[in-house]
């Protein structure tokens, strides 16, 4: 009898545990963490942050960095990753209809005026004849690069109201110069090989360059704000929601104006 009366109380306090758990969300699927793939430098220091204001909303997220634009928005279809937060607009949207990826945005995070820079010269006017450009190679930020120099006066773009325009739409308007298209992440290492390289500024900054020493930089009212993706149908997802509300938080405005400085602006 002692027995069976014991085996009924661990029962019901086994049941008052559960019922317990299951009603303040620590279920073993919401303990998993939100995985999060972002780009190393500026994306990652800030999203750290994110990780660790989020954790006090009951939100785990796992940062998950990546060396090139390319991987994580291909973990994030594959669902290694449940979100990115690495790109722009313009960026996802031509992935999307290169690479048929379905994502949704959830929010904006941070704008990165791209910049100019030499390690030859010390202003456009000193360019020399036949002088090597280098921009980024992926078609958006290329586009972007090419619109920076127009605005500088170097050239004029045939498809003025194109945003997908590409060096094959440049006419040269200060001199014969060669553009040479360069992967992203490896633009600040060319350097010494160019004239001048249009670099991203979370490029720019892993490899100590200051942005506002360049010889160009972009208005930071551009339309590249950077954002933050899922996979669609997922935007509903509580611990997106939360993770959104905490990159939008004073805590985290605080940290990148404290931390940059105007190299990149809070985009919200």
């Amino acid at each position: 009898m002692m027995k069976q009366m014991a085996s009924v109380m661990l029962f019901s306090v086994g049941l008052l545990l559960t019922v317990a758990l299951t009603s303040n969300g620590c279920t073993k699927e919401t303990e998993k963490p939100l995985r999060v793939g972002v780009t190393s430098g500026p994306h990652a220091q800030i999203m750290e942050v994110v990780a660790a204001e989020a954790l006090k909303r009951g939100v785990r997220v796992k940062v998950v960095e990546f060396s090139d634009y390319v991987q994580p928005n291909a973990a994030l279809a594959d669902g290694s990753l449940d979100a990115n937060s690495f790109q722009h607009l313009p960026y996802l949207e031509q992935q999307q209809k290169d690479r048929g990826y379905r994502f949704d945005v959830v929010g904006t995070t941070v704008t990165f005026p791209i910049a100019a820079y030499s390690s030859r010269h010390s202003s456009l006017d000193a360019l020399p004849k036949g002088a090597v450009l280098a921009i980024p190679n992926d078609p958006t930020n290329g586009a972007r690069a090419l619109k920076l120099l127009e605005d500088a006066g170097l050239l004029r773009l045939r498809k003025v109201q194109d945003a997908n325009v590409t060096p094959l739409d440049v006419e040269w308007t200060r001199g014969e110069y060669q553009l040479r298209e360069l992967d992203a992440a490896q633009l600040a290492r060319a350097l010494g090989d160019v004239d001048l390289a249009i670099i991203n500024t979370n490029y720019a900054l892993e490899a100590g360059l200051d942005p506002f020493k360049g010889l160009l930089r972009e208005s930071p009212r551009s339309p590249y704000a950077n954002i933050i993706a899922v996979r669609a149908g997922e935007a509903g997802r509580p611990d997106v929601k939360v993770l959104v509300e905490t990159y939008h938080s004073p805590e985290v405005r605080a940290f990148i104006e404290r931390t940059f400085k105007g190299a990149l602006v809070a985009s919200w």
